[in-house]
């Protein structure tokens, strides 16, 4: 069932980020979608810091994908202009899902990465500009079993 919430100001918004980020292992890969301005970078920026990330989290439009050390290693994706590189090859994004890191990919609707295995996509998020710092978040997380320590 997915969970609905209207957040007021950027940082409502990364903190819903960062309490879905709490529930992420190494292999996992969050769908991030949105038209352009409803929160994603903000979203993933939210989880990032949660993940330990210090450094600078910027949208990675131009440059497809950006890695991010934290306390695991972390993937941010944007497929927003993969359309206009259709010479390129798609599996250069296979290092970017790899098991060892959680990853973020933007703009899903573009296409899929190739290599990007259905059943690690743990939660699928969706951003709605509402006017103002107002965001309707919805989040469709994956139930899965938990993991045996």
């Amino acid at each position: 069932m997915p969970t609905t919430t209207e957040t007021t100001e950027p940082e409502a918004t990364a903190a819903l980020a960062a309490q879905l980020a709490r529930r992420l292992r190494p292999g996992d890969v969050v769908l991030v979608s949105g038209e352009l301005g409803a929160g994603k970078t903000t979203f993933v920026r939210g989880a990032c810091r949660a993940l330990g990330v210090a450094g600078a989290v910027t949208s990675p439009t131009f440059t497809i994908a950006r890695r991010y050390d934290g306390h695991v290693p972390v993937s941010h994706l944007d497929l927003y202009r993969l359309g206009d590189l259709a010479d390129e090859d798609p599996a250069l994004l296979a290092d970017e899902l790899g098991p060892d890191r959680i990853s973020f990919v933007e703009w899903p609707e573009v296409g899929a990465p190739a290599g990007l295995d259905p059943e690690r996509v743990v939660a699928q998020v969706h951003l709605e500009h509402r006017g103002g710092d107002r965001r309707l978040v919805v989040v469709r997380e994956r139930t899965r079993p938990p993991t045996a320590r």
